[in-house]
């Protein structure tokens, strides 16, 4: 399967055997590689990995350091670091165990990586929450590097149990998580401007037509008071001040072409109001003259909601 243009696989496998740019390393913090993946590498690779991994050694617990890989076929290990020496392990280091060898491949550029059941070994971590937590790595890691040099990530397990959990927990995981993304809701916010009497609102130009509440689509790594400042300052000019959380609108029909769950924000400003790009115009409208326009959205409901708010009844 597919994220973005990284292909995801799983294959019951050799790691140490495959031909990729960098095969992953479950190791401890001080890079000794005993038993398990580390001993296996160190056998069919040269005493020489580990000698370059001690050196860069101790690293803290989560952490990961490179090397280049000796006799293997791929050009470099990452020993990501997932228990100390009392070879103890848990969600929280296998999960930063595996952020830190995809951080370390990415200032590798490498394009290919593999990966061992992280903690699975010595450290005894179940195969199914490896699985999960090494998916939802992937998953994050790719979503948050727009331009990821990495385009093919291997989930490498060498006995058929493991590879039957990881391939159902893995591709199933990831599967489910693309159709939730694809499939909604979206989550958008949008911005009560206040200005004196009177509040902005943006004309809109693209369909659904009609006047809005100046707003958008939250960005990944986004809060929603970012989106809103972020999103009011392209539509308006406007810098926020004085932001306060008003209300969650969440029906699934509030807007025509997906379901949306959008948050508004009441706000003061600062600036010179100045319609963005994308909008066909920007109007200052006094409070008692709003009930004139026709809204796209459900922003007339959530105007109605705003004013009896400001009449000092209770809106929800």
């Amino acid at each position: 399967m597919k994220i973005k243009d990284t292909e995801i696989k799983v294959l019951q496998a050799d790691i140490t055997g495959l031909r990729v740019d960098a095969i992953v390393n479950a190791a401890n913090n001080k890079l000794v590689m005993g038993g398990g993946v580390a001993g296996a590498i160190k056998r069919k690779g040269g005493k020489v990995i580990e000698d370059e991994a001690v050196k860069k050694g101790p690293v803290e617990i989560g952490g990961a350091a490179w090397t280049k890989a000796g006799n293997l076929a791929a050009k470099y290990v990452i020993h990501a670091a997932t228990m100390g020496m009392d070879f103890n392990t848990d969600e929280i280091k296998v999960r930063n165990s595996c952020r830190s060898a995809l951080r370390v491949a990415e200032e590798l550029k490498v394009s290919s990586i593999a990966f061992p059941a992280l903690g699975c070994g010595t450290g005894g971590f179940p195969y199914l929450a490896s699985a999960k937590i090494m998916a939802q790595e992937a998953f994050r890691h790719l979503r948050e590097n727009k331009s990821s040099s990495i385009k093919e990530i291997i989930f490498c397990l060498f006995d058929q149990e493991a590879f039957d959990v990881f391939n159902k927990g893995v591709i199933s995981y990831l599967d489910y998580m693309l159709q939730k993304i694809q499939s909604g809701p979206f989550t958008t916010v949008d911005a009560i401007i206040e200005i004196d009497d009177s509040i902005i609102v943006i004309e809109r130009s693209n369909p659904p037509f009609g006047f809005a509440l100046p707003g958008g689509f939250v960005d990944y790594g986004e809060s929603l008071e970012e989106a809103v400042k972020r999103e009011a300052k392209e539509e308006t000019g406007l810098t926020l001040t004085e932001i306060k959380q008003f209300h969650t609108y969440s029906a699934p029909d509030r807007d025509p072409r997906f379901h949306t769950i959008g948050t508004v924000f009441i706000a003061k400003a600062k600036g010179k109001p100045q319609a963005g790009s994308d909008a066909r115009g920007l109007r200052l409208v006094k409070l008692n003259e709003l009930e004139k326009f026709i809204f796209a959205f459900d922003h007339k409901r959530i105007i109605e909601d705003y004013l009896k708010y400001r009449r000092g009844e209770e809106p929800f």
